[in-house]
Parts: C-alpha cells; sequence; structure tokens
C-alpha cells in the first residue's frame, strides 16, 4: 500500500528592491521550509505570479518600477488566491493602513523583526491553506465559515437584511489582520459580533481576550494592557502579563474604546503601530501579535473633532467597520430572537422552555426595545419570572419599568452632596415595592444625574463635583443610563 504524497512545500514569493533583504529573507524562510522565488522590481514580480501559483507574497510598499500596494491591487482585481503581505517603513501607518484597506493580509514595519516576521508569514500560510481547503469542500472562505465559526455566527440571531450583512461582512472579513471597529447603541450584539469574528478567523484556536475599557481605573490601564513586573508599583508582588500577552496568537476585543483617557490612547497607538508592548517596570520591549477588534457604541468621528479621541488611532482601529444594527431596524427578526433568549433562558434555570403567548409577542412588538437586545432579554427574563405555568403571562412584560422621564417627584428630590446624610428624611411608608429593584435605582439615579447636568449647563466637570463623582465615573453613568448630553463637553471642560 503506497503511502501517501507528503504536502508541497509552501511558495512564497518576495519582492524587495535591496538585494542584502532580500537574501536576509529568504534564509529566514527557508530555514522554514518554505521554497522561496524573489523579485527586485514590480515588473519581475508580475512576471513570477503569470508564471505559477503562491501561496503568500511579501512585497515592499516602495519599488523602483512603482508601488507594492499596485502589485497588490493586480492581484485582487485577477482575483488570486495569495495573501499579501507588505512592508513599510518605519513609523509610516498611513500605508500601512491603506495597504490592510486594499485587501492585504498584514504588513511589517522595517526594520523587520525576525521572529515577528515569521509568525506573520506562518499565519497568512496556514489562511492561505484554509481556504483552500474551504474551495475543495465546495465553498468559498468569504462566503463560508469553518463549522466554529459557523456556530458563532448562528449566536447572531436574525434573518433580517441588515442582519444578513453584517454576517456576510463578518465571513469576508475574517481572514484579514486588519484591525475591525465594530460601531452599535448598547445592547445590539457588539461582542457578539466580535467573537463571530475571531472564531470564522484563521486564529479560531487561540485566545479570545475582551476588555472593558471603561471598566479599568486609569492608574492601572498601562499595567492591565501591558503587563507589570514585581515591584513596579505599590503591592505589585509578582511579575504578570498584561492583555496584550494573553490574547497573544488570537484576538484582543477592546470593548467601549472611546472611553480609553487620551494618555492611554497615545500608548495603545504605538503598541499597534509597532506591535510591540513594555511592560510597567521592564527596561526591553516584547513583540506582540495579536489581531485587534474594537467596538464603541459612541460617534468616534464626532469625538476626533472635539478632541476627546486621537485621530491617528481612530484611522487606525477603523480600517474596517462593522455597522450592529438596532433592534428597531430589524423587528422582524423579534420573533427568532424571543425563541433563542427563551431557550438560553430555560436553559440556565434548569425549567422548561416557556412558551410566548400571542398577548406578550404583541406587546414585545410594540414595546420600544430602546436598549435593544439586552433590554429584550431583561423583559423575558421577567415575564418568565412572574408567569404561572409554561406559557408566559402578559404581566410579566406589563410589569416592566415605565419609559424613563421626568417626574414631579424626581424633580424634588434633594442632589447628593447638597446636603448631610442627616438632613435625608426617612422614606415614606407610602413608596410603591418595586418589582425590580435595579431598574427602580437606575431611574432614580437616571433623574438626579440629569438634574445636576441641568443645573450645571451640563457642564459634567461641574456636574460631577456636585455629586462627589470623578468626570469620568459621571461618564460612565451617563453613557450606561443613555442620558443625551446636548452638544457635547463644553470647551472649558477637563478632560480625564
Amino acid at each position: 500500500m503506497n503511502a501517501p504524497a507528503a504536502a508541497p512545500d509552501p511558495q512564497i514569493l518576495v519582492v524587495d528592491d535591496e538585494p542584502d533583504l532580500r537574501t536576509l529573507y529568504e534564509l529566514a524562510l527557508l530555514r522554514e521550509g518554505y521554497h522561496v522565488d524573489s523579485a527586485g522590481t514590480l515588473a519581475d514580480a508580475r512576471q513570477h505570479l503569470q508564471d505559477r501559483r503562491f501561496d503568500v507574497v511579501i512585497t515592499d510598499m516602495r519599488l523602483p518600477d512603482g508601488q507594492g500596494l499596485e502589485l497588490l491591487q493586480h492581484m485582487l482585481v485577477q482575483q488570486r488566491p495569495e495573501r499579501c503581505i507588505v512592508m513599510t517603513a518605519y513609523g509610516s501607518a498611513e500605508n500601512a493602513v491603506e495597504a490592510l484597506k486594499a485587501g492585504a493580509f498584514d504588513y511589517l514595519t522595517k526594520p523587520v523583526d525576525l521572529k515577528q516576521f515569521r509568525s506573520v508569514v506562518a499565519s497568512a500560510i496556514q489562511d492561505r491553506q484554509s481556504g483552500a481547503r474551504a474551495r475543495l469542500a465546495g465553498g468559498n472562505r468569504a462566503e463560508r465559515a469553518p463549522a466554529t465559526g459557523q456556530s458563532s455566527l448562528d449566536r447572531l440571531v436574525g434573518t433580517s437584511a441588515p442582519m444578513q450583512q453584517v454576517k456576510e461582512r463578518i465571513a469576508k472579513v475574517a481572514r484579514s489582520m486588519a484591525p475591525v471597529l465594530v460601531r452599535g447603541e448598547s445592547g445590539t450584539g457588539k461582542e457578539l459580533a466580535a467573537r463571530a469574528l475571531h472564531s470564522c478567523s484563521h486564529r479560531s484556536d487561540g485566545p479570545f481576550v475582551g476588555v472593558n475599557c471603561s471598566a479599568i481605573p486609569e492608574a492601572l490601564l498601562e499595567a492591565e494592557f501591558f503587563g507589570a513586573r514585581k515591584g513596579s508599583y505599590t503591592g505589585s508582588t509578582a511579575d504578570r502579563e498584561g492583555y496584550f500577552q494573553a490574547a497573544s496568537g488570537g484576538t484582543l476585543f477592546l470593548d467601549e474604546i472611546g472611553d480609553l483617557p487620551l494618555a492611554m490612547q497615545s500608548k495603545l497607538l504605538r503598541a499597534i503601530q509597532e506591535r510591540h508592548v513594555r511592560a510597567l517596570g521592564s527596561t526591553q520591549e516584547d513583540a506582540v501579535d495579536v489581531r485587534i477588534v474594537s467596538a464603541t457604541h459612541r460617534d468616534l468621528a464626532a469625538d476626533v473633532t472635539a478632541g476627546r479621541f486621537r485621530q491617528d488611532l481612530y484611522y487606525r482601529l477603523n480600517v474596517i467597520e462593522i455597522v450592529v444594527p438596532p433592534l428597531r431596524e430589524r423587528r422582524e427578526d423579534l420573533p427568532a430572537l424571543c425563541d433563542a433568549l427563551l431557550a438560553r433562558i430555560a436553559a440556565e434555570t434548569g425549567m422548561p422552555v416557556p412558551k410566548l403567548s400571542a398577548a406578550v409577542a404583541e406587546q414585545l412588538a410594540h414595546h420600544p426595545l430602546a436598549g435593544n437586545v439586552r433590554e429584550l432579554e431583561n423583559l423575558l427574563h421577567r415575564a418568565v419570572a412572574l408567569s404561572d405555568g409554561e406559557a408566559l403571562q402578559v404581566d410579566g412584560v406589563a410589569s416592566a419599568p415605565a419609559p424613563l422621564r421626568a417626574t414631579p417627584a424626581a424633580q424634588d428630590m434633594p442632589v447628593p452632596g447638597a446636603a448631610q446624610v442627616a438632613d435625608v428624611p426617612a422614606p415614606a411608608g407610602d413608596i410603591p415595592m418595586p418589582s425590580d429593584l435595579q431598574a427602580w435605582l437606575d431611574h432614580q439615579e437616571r433623574e438626579i444625574l440629569v438634574r445636576a447636568l441641568q443645573e450645571t449647563g451640563f457642564n459634567r466637570t461641574a456636574a460631577a463635583q456636585r455629586l462627589g463623582l470623578s468626570l469620568r465615573q459621571i461618564r460612565y453613568r451617563i453613557a450606561r443610563l443613555a442620558i443625551a448630553v446636548p452638544g457635547g463637553e463644553e470647551p472649558n471642560e477637563s478632560v480625564a
């Protein structure tokens, strides 16, 4: 019985006009067992591509007879399967972003770190081979996700046109290393989209590390992101790795990226551009291999204009954009969403899957659902908890908190910080007992914040001082409770 034929060595084309660098790249790749061809000009590279196919093409950005982007665009027009890696000069962020937007698999900054060079090439080869296997199985990688990726896409419930567009875009851009910005209102499922992107990529076997940027104290941001050495700060009793190191070989998901302070934005930009991080207290930098996916409910373009978000970081993160639609724009997905959420609730509580009565379905169909899928899940949790029997009762939804609005009672409530605790009267005995304490507390907190903002002319710094909060804390509460602040922050308002 004949042994199966060994798989051919991966084929790589290196395009660079500097002979010494070509030799360096060739030696590094030959040691990995790859077959390497090289070219010194754009014309030579095109001739090589005409003669044969490769797995990966590595090209310098500047060539004697043209630009590396021209070669990339030529490959895209010809619909060639090679993964293209572009090499760009040190600090040339604009070229790197342009290459990723044009369809490059990844980029490398000169002078090239050989360890990173080999890692990026290996990732490109793995992705190329995965794409070839998908085509042999009867599908295209841009249209058909692998099994694990498909299951993650299935968690994005809905067959409406907006959701189909989201799923198609995720499957299409998953193979690239280009940073992705996921935009959408709170509660729409931005993290689910990020996880689906990770699962559909060649990095699906690597870690997915999610970070809520708004939940980390500002003093700890650098240590949390980049790691810290023992003794680098008070209480640091051992070396610890940061999020970048923990996500090595996988995806780093930066949720609520718009809440990062400007000082940390600058450090994050450098880490993304150079792919090196320096742990707090360390004297050397470590190479990191992560794909960046970020998310926000904010209008980052407006924040850039207002000076609250770095423009260079915005363009670095927003190479590819995925917009997750609000629930009001895909109400035809409500029945499927309800079924999926009820099945999850039943699994968590160990009870049979409850049936959605026509009355509840009708009420949900007319509910504003300003909190999107997260609010829908809370409503169903409440309906399940308050229902009797298998069928959900209308009362379960009817008891949901009323839309948040100013009330006369709230207008008379004292603002915390304006009086001593001893001056606060005891609660009246006729206050109704809320059926949902958290929703009731959120409602009261919102009313107090709105009043404080109104009385300070919507100056967040002044409102925060009056309430005994930091600017970062009041920003977090404003965002969490979806309080609209006219005109954004004032020019004279300090930035945390």
